[in-house]
């Protein structure tokens, strides 16, 4: 029944500064009400609520305080380069440094690339790639790199 993300809520300080951060990120912004703003990720699929609040900055949960959007596997050359142009800085995520991002995660049986950051409120963003949905054997989260050495090392194997 479930066909993907419809939408996800966020809690922001200041809705204009949101705004342009969202925007950088490439999302098309739908609607402005006073405290609220929607983006579209996908126009007519899914959106984004931003609500303003004085409380937007509480420490909450990071799975509460977090959205995820997907990128396609290709990007993931090019995905810490266009961050940077932007001036969105990679956050350290799992114990890992921005340099060694994107990571894989082992989501067995499936391995998704993912690379991490906060907007202006420090609401956890992630883009994310499925690589594989189909991974038999355990393995440790890891960097890009070595997950693409590991598929060669496989497949010569």
């Amino acid at each position: 029944m479930i066909k993907g993300l419809y939408e996800a809520h966020l809690p922001v300080s200041d809705l204009q500064k949101s705004i342009i951060f969202y925007e950088k990120l490439g999302l098309e912004l739908a609607y402005v009400q006073n405290k609220l703003a929607f983006f579209w990720i996908v126009k007519g699929e899914s959106w984004l609520g931003l609500w303003e609040s004085e409380e937007a900055k509480l420490d909450y949960h990071p799975s509460i305080r977090h959205i995820a959007f997907k990128i396609d596997e290709e990007d993931l050359a090019s995905v810490k380069e266009w961050l940077q142009s932007i001036d969105i800085e990679i956050k350290t995520a799992f114990g890992y440094s921005p340099a060694q991002q994107p990571l894989v995660l082992p989501n067995n049986p499936h391995a998704h690339a993912a690379i991490y950051f906060a907007d202006p409120d420090g609401n956890s963003i992630e883009l994310i790639t499925p690589l594989r949905l189909d991974v038999e054997e355990d393995f440790p989260m890891m960097s890009i790199n070595d997950w693409y050495k590991k598929m060669m090392d496989t497949r010569l194997a």
